[in-house]
């Protein structure tokens, strides 16, 4: 292979910079985001995909630097984590190879999600993970708040308008998240569509 990277370091790199310089108004995209989230969701993701060990340290290191340009700006953050990784990653021993395949792995995050590999399939679904979570509607009132934080704010029946659409629109990508989460997910979309409903009547 001729490149071994160090990827606790790299790992080490991303954790400071997001617990020291992320704004407190993110209360979704947060530190606990990517470490309790993402990153356990993209590693077990790839042991159910039988992901090889090289790909799967390319994998967690994108899912660790995947929101990190929420340091510097909230809209296409991902181009910023993207510029990020190219800058910082060959400290830490990637190849070119490796950080393009990273880069992808990132860029797989973007709404909305056109991934074209198994790692970019992989990251999509993992960073999504919550649709089918049981703590879905602890995290989608952590996300209003963020958005409400920066200027967008709903009554209660526009935000669940917003999170319906939402999730009609979304569809996870690998064979293992769907068996994982699809049937949660369409269960919190059921019961937007039930408090819709009754917001509907009273009003």
């Amino acid at each position: 292979m001729g490149f071994t990277p160090d990827f606790e370091k790299a790992k080490d790199y991303v954790l400071n910079r997001l617990e020291s310089e992320l704004s407190s108004d993110l209360t979704y995209h947060c530190l606990e985001h990517t470490v309790k989230e993402v990153v356990p969701a993209a590693d077990h993701l790839a042991t159910l995909e039988k992901v090889a060990d090289e790909d799967r340290i390319m994998l967690l290191t994108g899912a660790y630097y995947h929101d990190l340009g929420f340091i510097r700006q909230r809209q296409e953050h991902e181009s910023v984590s993207i510029q990020l990784a190219e800058e910082t990653l060959p400290m830490f021993g990637y190849s070119d190879t490796q950080i393009a395949v990273i880069k992808g792995v990132i860029q797989a995050t973007c709404i909305p999600q056109s991934p074209t590999n198994l790692l970019e399939r992989i990251m999509a679904d993992a960073d999504l993970d919550y649709l089918g979570r049981e703590n879905f509607w602890k995290r989608s009132q952590d996300l209003r708040r963020e958005l409400e934080n920066y200027g967008e704010e709903f009554t209660d029946s526009g935000w669940l308008i917003y999170q319906m659409s939402f999730i009609k629109a979304h569809h996870y990508f690998t064979r293992s998240q769907r068996s994982r989460r699809e049937a949660a997910k369409q269960k919190h979309l059921h019961e937007i569509e039930i408090q819709l409903s009754r917001l509907t009547i009273i009003n």
